[in-house]
C-alpha cells in the first residue's frame, strides 16, 4: 500500500495588532494500513500588513497555512521521513527485550 499523508494545523500565533500569524503548529500523519507514523513541529512567520498578498488572521484558512508551512519545513522532506518511520515499523532492524523472557 501507498503511505496516505494528511496534514492539519492544530493552532496558531498572531499579532493582535494585525492580524498577521507569526507562528504555525502543523501536524503531518501518514497511514499505511495497519501502521502509521506522525510529525508534529511549528514554523515562524514574519507577517507584514502592508505586503502585496498578505492575509489577515479572519481571512486566512488551514489551506494557507499547511502551504506556508510545508513551504518551510519541506513538505517531501517531512512526508519521506514518515514513511521512512513506517517501513522502519512494517520491517524492524532492531529488537528489544531479555533473552531469559523470550
Amino acid at each position: 500500500m501507498a503511505v496516505t499523508y494528511t496534514w492539519s494545523v492544530p493552532m496558531t500565533e498572531r499579532n493582535l495588532s494585525d492580524g498577521g500569524i507569526t507562528v504555525i503548529h502543523w501536524r503531518c500523519t501518514g497511514v499505511d494500513g495497519d501502521y502509521s507514523a506522525s510529525s508534529y513541529g511549528t514554523t515562524g512567520h514574519t507577517p507584514d500588513a502592508d505586503a502585496e498578498g498578505f492575509i489577515a488572521y479572519d481571512s486566512v484558512t488551514e489551506a494557507n497555512c499547511i502551504a506556508w508551512a510545508q513551504a518551510q519545513v519541506g513538505k517531501e522532506d517531512v512526508e519521506q521521513a514518515i514513511a521512512d518511520k513506517i517501513e522502519a515499523d512494517k520491517n524492524p532492524t532492531t529488537a528489544n527485550g531479555v533473552p531469559w523472557e523470550a
